[in-house]
């Protein structure tokens, strides 16, 4: 098909974009210990309905993916995508590229294969933060997934089948889709050709800005079909700033079950179109419940956001940050109420953290963060006698220094730190309002960081 001069004018060309964020997208392998009993990461099916090339690319002996004969026992291996997001080496991906995963090595665009340390993961988002040795090292520009229209080009970069830096492009099929598995995330739909080994990988616009995260596609044949889905940049961003900071994300709770509202309830509650979140129950002892929720409310806005559909409310109160003050505008009997929460955090998230095994994390009040004793083990990876290794980061002087989860504090203010009780002891003498130096390695390399304590 001959293609007119005046539709080229008008289509997009990509080139330029590609050349100038290709070498900030990197591909990520990842080793897992072997099963049982050898397996494919595919299963039969997917398989089946593979070309050859395909499959035997996926089954063979040498197969990246895991492949291998029914019997043998051979670790897993996986391949995605993912983009650095820091000039130090920060890498954000999916969750499931690299769970499960005992060795992770991220390949940059100049062939450096490095070794990184998975710095932590939230599975709800489907979503991980990795750390590599490396400085200088070129990013992404960051968008606003918020700004997203119906329609716009967007294309995508990443390593399908484990071909690197591959390039697809498309429209923004839809915006704020909920689907079953997550309520947490309003994915963007787009037709951009995504398969396996392109998760974790960036989703650009047109000024060559990342605005979503290549996650999850919808198929029957265990290829791409049209329908891919994105994870919004906001949201991720949000996510890597909370997992950067203190090692762990929490969400906000409102403590709600809700309901869409359809054509009839619309009619019966007086509404003069379909919109809203209907509140079929309120839970006990949540922030909903103090503010005053009733069932048989339907939420109209959040912070002076529509809410259109039901499934746009948990996200808006997911970004919310704990004990802030959210303001609701409900339908309640007919007349609108407004009503104040002060939004609490998601139990989900509370527990997956305390389930973690615990250990001692006294905290140093003055500075802000947690520190636990190292071991003997990790005395001698490190090549270290002496320091703490920092658990928790909260706002304070340690996170304004530069400090983060699993630094080893090795000094404070040029005193040896032995263990947790030197630790304390130091910090709690640190002369007030003043800067002193702290020894601190990180990734296997000693910096010095300046630390002030409040006046």
């Amino acid at each position: 098909m001959v293609i007119s001069a005046r539709a080229q004018a008008e289509l997009p060309d990509f080139t330029g974009l590609v050349k100038e964020n290709t070498s900030a997208v990197v591909n990520i392998s990842t080793t897992q210990a072997p099963p049982a009993q050898g397996s494919s990461r595919f299963d039969q099916d997917q398989l089946d309905q593979m070309p050859d090339f395909f499959r035997r690319f996926f089954e063979g002996p040498n197969s990246p993916f895991g492949g291998g004969q029914p019997g043998r026992q051979q670790p897993l291996h996986s391949m995605g995508s993912g983009f650095i997001v820091s000039d130090d080496g920060y890498v954000l991906t999916n969750n499931h590229v690299v769970e499960g995963a005992d060795e992770v090595i991220v390949r940059l665009s100049d062939r450096r294969e490095l070794a990184a340390r998975v710095v932590g993961t939230d599975p709800r988002s489907d979503l991980a933060v990795l750390k590599i040795n490396a400085q200088d090292l070129p990013v992404v520009k960051m968008g606003k997934s918020s700004e997203l229209e119906q329609g716009e080009w967007v294309f995508a970069i990443g390593s399908p089948f484990g071909f690197d830096y591959t390039v697809t492009a498309g429209i923004v099929s839809a915006i704020g889709r909920s689907l079953p598995s997550e309520n947490y995330v309003p994915f963007i739909q787009t037709d951009v050709a995504i398969n396996p080994g392109n998760s974790g990988g960036p989703l650009f616009n047109l000024e060559g800005e990342v605005v979503g995260i290549n996650s999850q596609i919808y198929t029957r044949s265990g290829g791409f079909m049209g329908v891919s889905f994105a994870i919004p940049i906001d949201v991720a961003m949000n996510v890597f700033d909370q997992i950067r900071d203190q090692g762990f994300v929490s969400r906000g709770w409102l403590g709600v079950l809700i309901q869409e509202v359809n054509r009839d309830l619309a009619e019966s509650f007086g509404l003069n179109r379909p919109r809203g979140a209907l509140v079929a129950e309120v839970l006990p002892d949540s922030p909903a419940e103090a503010a005053g929720l009733q069932p048989g409310d339907i939420i109209l806005e959040y912070e002076g956001q529509s809410i259109n559909l039901s499934s746009d409310l948990p996200p808006m109160v997911g970004r919310t940050k704990i004990n802030e003050t959210a303001e609701l505008l409900v339908l309640r009997n007919g007349d609108e109420v407004e009503l104040d929460v002060k939004i609490g955090e998601l139990p989900e998230d509370r527990m997956a953290r305390e389930d973690q095994p615990a250990e001692p994390s006294p905290t140093a009040g003055p500075l802000g963060l947690s520190v636990v004793n190292l071991t003997d083990e990790q005395r001698e990876q490190l090549g270290i006698e002496n320091g703490v290794r920092v658990r928790n980061v909260g706002p304070g002087p340690a996170l304004d220094a530069g400090i983060r989860p699993n630094d080893v504090i090795r000094k404070l203010n040029n005193e040896t730190v032995n263990s947790i009780d030197d630790f304390q002891r130091i910090a709690s003498n640190l002369p007030k309002g003043k800067a002193v130096p702290v020894l601190v390695m990180r990734d296997g390399q000693s910096t010095f960081l300046v630390i002030k304590t409040e006046e």
